[in-house]
Order: C-alpha cells, then sequence, then structure tokens
C-alpha cells in the first residue's frame, strides 16, 4: 500500500468517509476561533459544561422525532441557551461566580438528559447521543454543521475587535461604552451554535473536544490572538483527518478517535511547542544585552 493511498484511499473509495471528514473541516473552522476566544477569557471549562447542557434538549428532541438533525439540533440549542442564561442570572443576582453557577446547572442537564434518554430509549441511543458517530454524518447534518461554521465564521469577524478587547481590558470597552454585555451574550450564543453542530458529529461528551484542545495547543505555537486561531483550525483539521484515519485502519470509535488525536497534538505541543513549551526551557538562548 502506497503512502498516498493510506492517508487519502478511505476518503476517496467511501462517500461516508468523505462527509465525515468535511464535517470535521467545518468544525474545526468553527470551533478553532471560538475555543481560543474561551481559553483567552478563562472560560474553557465553561465551554466543557455548555456540551452538557446540550443534552437535555437534544434528548427531548431525540424523543419527539427520533435521530433527526433538525430536532434534536433545535433542542439542544434551547437547553444550552437557557443555561448560559439561568446562569448569568444566577451571577448577576447571588454571590455564586459564573463558573459555579455553570457547574451546577451542566450537572442538572447531563443528569436530566441521560435519564431521559435511558427512560425512553435503548443503550444504544445514549451511546448515540453521548458520543456521536460522525461516519454517520448525512447531507443534511453535514450542510447543518457547514452553515454553523460560515455563520460563526460571519459573525466573529463582525464582532471581532470589542470581543478581543473585552478580553484583555474589559474595564476600558465599559468605560468607552463598547457594549460589552451584548458581545458577550452573542459570543456566548456562537459558543452553543457550536457545541450543537459538534454534538451532531461527535456527541455532547466529545464535541467540546475539537474546541479546546487544538485552542490550548495553538498558544505553544502562535503569540496573536489570529495567529492562534489560525494554528487551532489547522490542528483542528488535522486531528479529523487522523482521528478518522485511526478510527477506520485498526476499527475505533471515530469520535473518540478524533479527540484523542487532538490529545496528542496538545501533550506534543506542551512538550515541544516553540513558545513556553517544557523542552524549549532547557534550551539555551541568547540574551539581551545592554
Amino acid at each position: 500500500m502506497s503512502a498516498l493511498h493510506f492517508l487519502f484511499g478511505p476518503f476517496a473509495d467511501y462517500a461516508f468517509m468523505r462527509r465525515a471528514l468535511v464535517a470535521c473541516f467545518a468544525l474545526a473552522l468553527g470551533c478553532g476561533p471560538v475555543g481560543v476566544l474561551l481559553m483567552l477569557r478563562r472560560m474553557s471549562l465553561v465551554g466543557d459544561a455548555m456540551s452538557h447542557a446540550v443534552l437535555p434538549g437534544a434528548a427531548v428532541g431525540f424523543l419527539i422525532a427520533g435521530l433527526n438533525i433538525w430536532a434534536m439540533g433545535l433542542g439542544g440549542l434551547i437547553a444550552g441557551l437557557s443555561v448560559a442564561l439561568l446562569s448569568g442570572l444566577v451571577t448577576r443576582n447571588t454571590v455564586l461566580r459564573e463558573d459555579a453557577s455553570f457547574a451546577g446547572f451542566y450537572l442538572i442537564s447531563l443528569s436530566l438528559g441521560v435519564l431521559i434518554v435511558s427512560t425512553k430509549g435503548s443503550n444504544v441511543d445514549l451511546l448515540h447521543v453521548l458520543f456521536g458517530t460522525v461516519l454517520a454524518v448525512d447531507d443534511a447534518s453535514l450542510l447543518t454543521v457547514a452553515a454553523i461554521a460560515s455563520l460563526s465564521l460571519l459573525v466573529l469577524a463582525v464582532i471581532w475587535r470589542p470581543l478581543i478587547v473585552e478580553c484583555f481590558d474589559p474595564g476600558f470597552l465599559r468605560a468607552v461604552g463598547g457594549g460589552g454585555p451584548v458581545f458577550h451574550v452573542v459570543f456566548l450564543v456562537l459558543v452553543v451554535v457550536n457545541l450543537v453542530a459538534g454534538f451532531q458529529a461527535l456527541g455532547t461528551l466529545m464535541a467540546v473536544g475539537l474546541m479546546m484542545l487544538p485552542a490550548a495547543a495553538s498558544r505553544f505555537w502562535a503569540g496573536q490572538v489570529w495567529s492562534m486561531a489560525a494554528v487551532s483550525i489547522v490542528i483542528g483539521i488535522l486531528s479529523g483527518w487522523l482521528g478518522l484515519l485511526i478510527s477506520y485502519y485498526r476499527d475505533m470509535p471515530s469520535g473518540p478517535a478524533i479527540v484523542i488525536t487532538a490529545g496528542v497534538f496538545y501533550v506534543g505541543s506542551i512538550l515541544a511547542g516553540p513558545l513556553g513549551g517544557i523542552v524549549w526551557r532547557f534550551v539555551p538562548r541568547r540574551h539581551l544585552e545592554a
């Protein structure tokens, strides 16, 4: 078997592999910049909480229409936005911080979603909702993921500057009347929408993996926000491609294989990344002299 056939043969031979690859590429495009902004805003674990929060809505959609992308996607979107709204209200009206309120609501949502699916569905249905199956992505799911990625990039292009300012100097944005809370809400909506797109392919437990692992890895390779977003997209694309190959040749579940591949990139970046990687700390460098 030639190297080219090994790397590209499964995608050339099988339509379901091509659809899965395109879905991973679209997810990387949408989730990469969003993950970087979550990391810079110190909201990485909030992203994980919100990925679990979509589960009860997706479960209700599953009960109503079965494994229907539109019903499950709409249910997940409503559930995720509801948890984000309730967490924000609790944070602003009680002594709880945002991370604690998100943690409370996500645990309730995760338990409720698992209970709903387990009560009305089978173990196979529960595994499908929790872990997804990117190899079963159909044309409708692919169009949905691509549309969400395109919408995310468009909205980020419009609100990029105020989001960056809020990451590093929220006080300045408030002082000049920059509408920080509005942009924060819009950003949370983008997070939920991308997680809804991700759970169609990777399930609710794995969706955040392709959002946060490439973003965290990019910190060791790029020093500016735009370049971190670009590196995150590239790592996400490579993770999807290599993860699908691993799942194909080793007969492994596709979602975990993709996320584990992204995890390998993350660990490799921690070790060998030129910007703060462990290996580079032991390499002598030239010092500036007066």
